[in-house]
């Protein structure tokens, strides 16, 4: 299996020697869940990305495909999750296509679970992988230095504790499609409004036996920019010009360069 790059180390020690900062990881901050349901799974994440203090990106996928009916929700550093599960995605399709079946979601797990093992958790990438197979449904989750867990609920990232919460509250064995949903649904919007690294919007994924996954992306959107009570537009000159001075920052000289006159040989 192909490893990663990391010829920017060097770059980066390089900038540290000159007095430049070093460059700052995007991380997803994140509250991201699953759940299961009799004949699927749903799995649901927030939408704010952040860099250090600053929301990066106030509606990033954090939901990413590795296969028709297998997706997993990332948390973590931002550029790992998406190139992680890029890389799997792309191994997964090649090993469903060299086995003439439908790829497994545990085989996903594998893969998965032994990349992020190599590198002994310095890939930031947090996963939720679920999915359906000939076998069932399947909810599982895997942490950045390998190891993975399974259950029938699951929450990661820095408002899995608010997301806990609601799902160790509210989740049944019997849940229906829509229960099942709206649990995720709830769950992500716990995080959103208790934790500072998760915010924005709740995205989607349902899975079901026999079906292919199906993303509802911006399934809520609790965060909609209200309109201002006014207009802070102003008509040129409403404020007074109290003094006013040009200055000339760019002296131009133009220099005039006379070359002599080539001599052409005509008679050749």
């Amino acid at each position: 299996m192909a490893g990663l790059n990391f010829e920017n180390y060097q770059r980066n020690s390089y900038l540290s020697t000159k007095g430049f900062a070093t460059p700052r990881a995007t991380s997803t901050g994140t509250t991201i869940v699953g759940c299961k349901f009799p004949g699927g799974v749903v799995i649901a994440a927030d939408t704010r990305a952040t860099s250090g203090p600053i929301v990066a990106d106030k509606n990033c996928e954090k939901l990413h495909r590795l296969a028709p009916k297998i997706w997993c929700a990332g948390a973590g550093t931002a550029a790992d999750t998406e190139m992680v599960t890029q890389l799997i995605a792309s191994n997964l399709e090649l090993h469903a296509l060299s086995q003439n079946r439908e790829p497994r979601v545990i085989t996903a797990l594998t893969m998965l679970k032994q990349h992020l093992f190599k590198y002994q958790g310095h890939l930031g990438a947090y996963l939720i992988c679920a999915g359906v197979d000939p076998t069932g449904a399947h909810l599982l989750s895997v942490q950045a230095h390998g190891s993975t867990d399974i259950g029938k609920y699951q929450s990661l990232g820095s408002g899995s504790l608010a997301a806990m919460a609601v799902l160790e509250t509210n989740f049944r064995e019997d849940l229906t499609k829509e229960e099942a949903i709206k649990l995720c649904a709830d769950a992500i919007e716990a995080g959103i409004w208790n934790d500072l690294g998760s915010g924005s919007n709740v995205d989607v994924c349902v899975m079901e036996v026999g079906k292919d996954a199906e993303l509802y992306r911006n399934y809520l959107t609790p965060n909609v920019r209200s309109q201002k009570a006014r207009s802070y537009k102003f008509a040129p000159g409403t404020t007074a010009i109290l003094r006013e001075s040009v200055r000339d920052i760019l002296d131009v000289e133009e220099t005039v360069v006379s070359f002599d006159q080539m001599e052409v040989d005509t008679e050749a």
